[in-house]
C-alpha cells in the first residue's frame, strides 16, 4: 500500500497519482499542489491534514478512507469474543506508523470498558518485532492486538509465525494476515476500496476536480477467521462468530 503509481490518459490530460498509506499521501501533497492525487488511507484524512473536510476536500487531493483506525474498538471486541477468558492484551505498535496515538487512545478506552489490561509493545523494524515477541516469554499476555501499519503488513509472515510459536491468539487489520495463518482479521474490503480508487481516477481523467469529489468512507467490512489456527490454539469459535464471519478459513 505504500507504492505510488501514476496513470496517464491516452489523450492530453492531467496526470493523476494514486497513493496508498497516509505517509505517502502526505509526501505527495507536499510535493505538488497541481497534480490530482487519489489516496487510500486508514487514518482520518482530515485529522492527518490531507483534506480540509470529507465533503469538500479542497486542494488537489481526494480519496478513500478505509477506516482502519476507526475500527480499532470493534477489532478488539471481536478478539475478546474469540478469547473470552482474556484479561491481558499486548498491543504491537509502530510509533512511526499511521496515527498511533489515535489508535492507542481508542483501544485503551475500549479495553477499559471491557475490563482488559493493555501492554504496549513498540516495533519499527524486523528485529524489534522479534524483541517484542521475546517479551511474551516473560509477560505471557492472553492475546495480541497488532496495530494498523503498512510495515506490519509487509512483515505478516514473521508476525503470524511468531504468534504461532508463542501460541498467542492475535487480531490483525486485514485478511492478508488470516490468509497467512493468522487467527483473525477485521477491516474494510480492500478490493472494494481499490475499485473506488479506480472510479475516482476515471472521473478525474474525464475532467472532474478532486475538490468536488467527497472523500469516500468505506462501508464494506469483513471478519475473516482462520478456523484451523483457532483449533491449533485450542479455541472454540462460537456459532455467532462463525455466522458473522465474511469468510472462515478451514
Amino acid at each position: 500500500m505504500s507504492r505510488a503509481r501514476t496513470w496517464r490518459s491516452n489523450t492530453v490530460g492531467p496526470r493523476i497519482k494514486s497513493i496508498g498509506a497516509t505517509s505517502a499521501a502526505s509526501a505527495a501533497k507536499a510535493a505538488t499542489t497541481t497534480i490530482p492525487i487519489v489516496f487510500l488511507t486508514g487514518a482520518d484524512p482530515v485529522e492527518s491534514g490531507l483534506v480540509a473536510s470529507l465533503a469538500r476536500p479542497g486542494g488537489n487531493l481526494t480519496g478513500i478512507n478505509i477506516l482502519t483506525i476507526e475500527l480499532t474498538a470493534k477489532r478488539l471486541e471481536l478478539l475478546r469474543e474469540l478469547v473470552p477468558a482474556a484479561t491481558r492484551v499486548a498491543v504491537l505498535v509502530n510509533p512511526a506508523g499511521p496515527a498511533p496515538e489515535t489508535m492507542l487512545r481508542d483501544l485503551e478506552a475500549a479495553a477499559r470498558a471491557m475490563g482488559l489490561q493493555v501492554q504496549v509493545l513498540n516495533a519499527g523494524t524486523s528485529q524489534e518485532i522479534n524483541a517484542a515477541f521475546a517479551s511474551f516469554v516473560r509477560e505471557r499476555p492472553d492475546a495480541l492486538f497488532v496495530g494498523p501499519d503498512p510495515f506490519f503488513v509487509s512483515r505478516r509472515v514473521q508476525l503470524v509465525h511468531l504468534a504461532s510459536r508463542h501460541a498467542v491468539p492475535a487480531a490483525y487489520t486485514q485478511r492478508d494476515y488470516a490468509d497467512a495463518g493468522g487467527l483473525m482479521s477485521y477491516g474494510s474490503n480492500l478490493m472494494d476500496a481499490f475499485r473506488q480508487v479506480g472510479v475516482y481516477t476515471g472521473r478525474i481523467l474525464k475532467g472532474a476536480k478532486p475538490t468536488d469529489l467527497p472523500v469516500v468512507q468505506a462501508s464494506k467490512f469483513e471478519l475473516v477467521i482462520n478456523h484451523e489456527t483457532a483449533r491449533m490454539l485450542g479455541l472454540t469459535v462460537s456459532d455467532k462468530l462463525l455466522a458473522t464471519a465474511y469468510e472462515v478459513i478451514e
